[in-house]
């Protein structure tokens, strides 16, 4: 039997440099910054940090879930203009909806192979300039009809395959695995506590770059940049992270009736943007990490959120890795009775796990947060002296996306 899913494997491929902006919470500082203005500023400084001139790239790959700004068709190609790469470069949209910062990887070792030499990925997400927006009316309004304009960030949250929202998909996992309210609430409480501790030691601020008012110049064309809100000069630090208690997350109400999910234990909408740069390792030149392989499966839409499993599964299957191979594990917290369900059906501990908080106390800039998991993951392999490390998410429609990676610095000595 053919065997499901799509696994890759890359030769001689490196993650050469990452960085991100701040997550600001919806409404925040950032609400109303292009997305495509943010991804330009993590683009700018991703080449910074690796010393590298834009035009030694030789592809743009970017990605953004909603068209949050009238010039979004442009949005791959204006970030890699206005991050200085050459105007023969070409540049191309990529969605994978939670998936697509991995996605963004996995097409970037494609083109290497395909003989590119580095390729600047780019995952941007503005959730606060998600438009309200109508479908139905480009033909005008009749006397009496429904007028059909709505919340898209709202109706996009609800997959009308099996007619139910994200947090249904979340509650289906919670009763097949027989998670409490006590224990999403518990999951919740550590992933902020572990995210406080990472932000006030200054751990999460080495993968961030501090956003203020700019100008972004290209010659012969249009200047373009962020204006940030009256009174904001700098915006440097994760936005969501705050103190809180057991007792603060147990009184709130579940979204669903005689459901355990609830805002607080729920990712934070957020925006921000991620920015990698993938190549060659050179010799003398610092690799943040190597890509070695990538695992797509797909599964039930209205069990969306276990899909980190099976692709995770087929990920250490064909790279002939156990579980208890790999060091460290970052899968995305769409919701916490999402990610324990994953947990449990791998027999994952919990030490493993997201050890630096995940997207309930952080955020998930959709586009954006398979880069920032990769990232995170990244720095915590050479942190720690560990080999191998997996990022995973799940998606929206019924998928799960996982991605290997090796520190390259890894000593047994």
């Amino acid at each position: 039997m053919k065997p499901l899913g799509q696994y890759t494997v890359f030769n001689d491929v490196a993650i050469l440099e990452a960085v991100r902006t701040p997550w600001v919470d919806l409404g925040g500082a950032l609400a109303q910054v292009s997305p495509i203005d943010m991804g330009i500023k993590v683009g700018r400084e991703v080449l910074a940090r690796a010393g590298l001139d834009g035009r030694a790239v030789d592809s743009v790959l970017a990605g953004s879930m909603a068209q949050a700004s009238f010039d979004a068709y442009m949005l791959p190609r204006h970030i890699g203009l206005y991050s200085g790469v050459a105007q023969q470069v070409p540049a191309l949209a990529v969605q994978r909806i939670c998936a697509t910062g991995f996605e963004l990887l996995r097409q970037a070792a494609g083109q290497l192979q395909d003989g590119m030499e580095l390729v600047l990925c780019v995952g941007t997400e503005s959730m606060s300039r998600n438009p309200v927006a109508a479908y139905t009316h480009r033909g005008g309004f009749r006397l009496g009809a429904a007028v059909e304009f709505k919340d898209f960030l709202w109706e996009a949250l609800f997959d009308p395959a099996p007619a139910v929202d994200m947090i249904v998909t979340a509650e289906n996992l919670a009763r097949r695995y027989g998670l409490s309210r006590d224990a999403v609430d518990a999951y919740a409480l550590n992933s902020h506590q572990q995210a406080l501790q990472a932000q006030a030691s200054g751990w999460l601020a080495a993968e961030i770059v501090t956003l203020g008012n700019e100008v972004f110049e290209l010659e012969g064309y249009q200047p373009r940049g962020i204006s940030l809100p009256r009174r904001c000069d700098a915006v440097s630090r994760d936005s969501h992270p705050r103190p809180t208690d057991a007792l603060a997350l147990a009184r709130l109400e579940a979204i669903h009736r005689d459901g355990v999910q609830t805002a607080g234990n729920s990712c934070a909408v957020v925006d921000g943007a991620a920015a990698a740069l993938v190549g060659r390792a050179v010799a003398g030149q610092p690799v943040l990490a190597h890509l070695l392989a990538t695992a797509v499966v797909g599964v039930a839409p209205e069990l969306m959120g276990i899909g980190p499993v099976p692709a995770i599964e087929l990920l250490l299957q064909r790279s002939g890795l156990s579980l208890e191979a790999i060091g460290r594990f970052e899968i995305n917290e769409a919701q916490a009775a999402q990610v324990l369900a994953v947990a449990r059906a791998l027999e994952l501990d919990k030490p493993r796990l997201n050890c630096r908080g995940g997207s309930i106390a952080l955020g998930h800039p959709l586009a954006a947060t398979g880069l920032r998991l990769v990232l995170t993951l990244a720095r915590q392999l050479r942190e720690q002296n560990l080999r191998y490390g997996i990022a995973a998410a799940c998606v929206g429609g019924g998928q799960g996306m996982a991605v290997l990676i090796e520190n390259p610095d890894f000593s047994t000595i």
